[in-house]
C-alpha cells in the first residue's frame, strides 16, 4: 500500500489463533443478545488468555455459550462487539461490512452526487466498524481510529477500499484520534497516507465550496453532519443579520451569506479555526464588508455584545464525553442557550445544537426550556434536527444518535 506506517499493526488474526476468552457474569448477556454493542467492566466474569487492548476475544455467557467477537479495551468500556455470532470476523467478514457501507451511500446517492461530492463512509457502530471513522472528501478518504482495536485494524480495512470504490478513491489518509494522542503520543508519528497521496482537498456541498483541512484540523477536517442542517439555515437567512458561534471553517456563514444574509459574524476562539473561515469566505467570493471574523471567547462575547442578531447559532463542542460529565455539560448548555435567547431582537431564529451523545434529545429539550424560562422569553419551537442519513444509527443502540439541534423562533 505504499507509504505505510502501519505496516507493524496489521492484524486479521485466523481462527485457530485466537485462544482470548471473556465470559460474562450471570444475566448479563441480555444485552448481547439484543445486539447491544457495548459491553462494561461490571459485566465481565472472566478472561482467559493474554488480552491486550485491542485484541480480538471471544464474548461467551456464564456456561461458556459463544455470544459473538468483540474487540476488547481498557476503561469502564471494555468491549466492542463486532459480530454476533459464532463465527470470529475475517478478511472476507470485514470487506461485506465495507461493501454494505458502500451500498448504503450509493442508495442514498452519495456516489453520483451532483449535490456534493463528501460523505461519511464508515460511521463506526452504525455501519458495524465499532471506533472508527471513515470520511470521504472528493476522492481523499480520511479514516480516524478511535478504539485500539480499530487502530490496529485500520490498515488491513483501507487496503479493501481501492477495490470497492475503484477510480472514485484517490488517495486514503489515517489520522489517529486526538484524544488517543494524549494518552499515547507516539500516535502522532503514524498519521499520514497510506495509499496514494494528495495535497490541498476542496469539496463542493449544495452549491457551496470548502477547503477540507484534513491534516490539522478538528476531527477529520470538515463538520459533514451538519450538511443539512446547513441547508436549513440558508432557508431562514435571507435579509438577516447571523452570529455564527463555534464558527470553525464557516460553514454556517457560507450557506447565509449565499443566501442573501444581510451580515454574518462568525466567532470562535480558535485563531485556527477563524483563518479556515476567512478563506472559506475567500473560496466562495463573498463581500468582505458583508461578513466579520471575530476571534473570541464565544460566552464572553454572548454576554457582551450590543448587536442586534436575528439569526443565531449556537454549535459548540462536545461539553460532555462521558455519562459523569452529563450534569455539568446540562449546566453549560443552558447558560450558552440562555444568553442566545436573551440577546436575540425579536422575531429572531436560534438554532441550537449538541454533539455530546451522552446528552439525550430529551434533555436536551428539557435543558433549552429552562433556558428559555430563564429568559423569560417567548419562545416556539419549530423543527428538531438530527444527523443525516450517512451517520446512521443502529437501532440497537439508540444512544448514538449524537448529533441533536432545535430551530426556536423567539418573539
Amino acid at each position: 500500500m505504499g507509504n505505510n506506517k502501519f505496516a507493524a499493526c496489521v492484524t486479521l488474526p485466523k481462527i485457530e489463533e485466537l485462544e482470548r476468552k471473556i465470559a460474562l457474569n450471570k444475566g448479563r448477556e441480555a444485552s448481547v443478545l439484543r445486539m447491544h454493542p457495548w459491553i462494561f467492566s461490571g459485566a465481565i466474569w472472566r478472561k482467559a488468555g493474554d488480552i491486550q487492548p485491542g485484541d480480538m476475544v471471544e464474548v461467551c455467557d456464564y456456561k461458556g455459550n459463544t455470544l459473538g467477537f468483540g474487540l476488547y479495551e481498557e476503561g469502564s468500556l471494555q468491549i466492542r462487539m463486532v459480530n454476533f455470532g459464532p463465527n470470529m470476523p475475517d478478511e472476507d467478514f470485514w470487506r461485506q461490512k465495507l461493501v454494505a457501507a458502500y451500498e448504503l451511500r450509493k442508495g442514498l446517492g452519495f456516489m453520483d452526487s451532483t449535490h456534493t461530492n463528501a460523505f461519511r463512509f464508515i460511521h463506526a457502530e452504525g455501519d458495524g466498524f465499532p471506533g472508527l471513522v471513515a470520511d470521504f472528501y472528493n476522492g481523499i478518504m480520511v479514516m480516524q481510529a478511535q478504539t485500539p482495536g480499530m487502530y490496529r485494524l485500520l490498515p488491513s480495512l483501507a487496503g479493501l477500499l481501492p477495490g470497492i470504490f475503484g477510480a472514485r478513491l484517490k488517495a486514503i489518509y489515517a489520522k489517529p484520534a486526538e484524544y488517543a494522542t494524549r494518552y499515547d503520543p507516539s500516535l502522532k508519528n503514524t498519521q499520514g497516507f497510506i495509499w496514494g497521496n494528495a495535497e490541498e482537498v476542496e469539496i463542493s456541498e449544495n452549491g457551496h465550496r470548502f477547503w477540507v483541512d484534513y491534516v490539522s484540523g478538528q476531527k477529520t477536517g470538515f463538520f459533514i453532519d451538519q450538511r443539512d442542517n446547513r441547508n436549513l439555515v440558508a432557508l431562514y437567512a435571507k435579509g438577516r443579520r447571523v452570529l455564527n458561534c463555534f464558527s470553525y471553517s464557516g460553514g454556517f456563514s457560507v450557506y447565509a451569506l449565499k443566501a442573501g444574509a444581510e451580515l454574518v459574524h462568525s466567532v470562535d476562539s480558535s485563531a485556527k479555526a477563524i483563518e479556515a473561515c476567512r478563506n472559506n469566505l475567500l473560496l466562495n467570493g463573498f463581500d468582505p464588508e458583508k461578513h466579520s471574523c471575530i476571534e473570541a471567547d464565544v460566552l464572553q462575547f454572548l454576554a457582551q455584545t450590543k448587536a442586534n442578531y436575528d439569526l443565531i447559532v449556537l454549535d459548540p463542542p462536545a461539553f460532555a464525553k462521558h455519562l459523569a460529565q452529563k450534569p455539568k455539560a446540562i449546566k453549560a448548555y443552558r447558560y450558552i442557550n440562555r444568553l442566545a435567547i436573551s440577546q436575540a431582537s425579536p422575531g429572531s431564529f436560534l438554532f441550537t445544537f449538541s454533539c455530546s451523545q451522552v446528552v439525550d434529545i430529551e434533555s436536551f429539550r428539557s435543558m433549552v426550556l429552562s433556558a428559555a424560562i430563564e429568559a423569560r422569553r417567548d419562545v416556539k419551537l419549530l423543527h428538531v434536527l438530527r444527523q443525516p442519513p450517512d451517520h446512521p444509527v443502529s437501532i440497537f443502540q439508540p444512544e448514538a444518535e449524537y448529533l441533536k439541534g432545535l430551530v426556536l423562533y423567539i418573539s
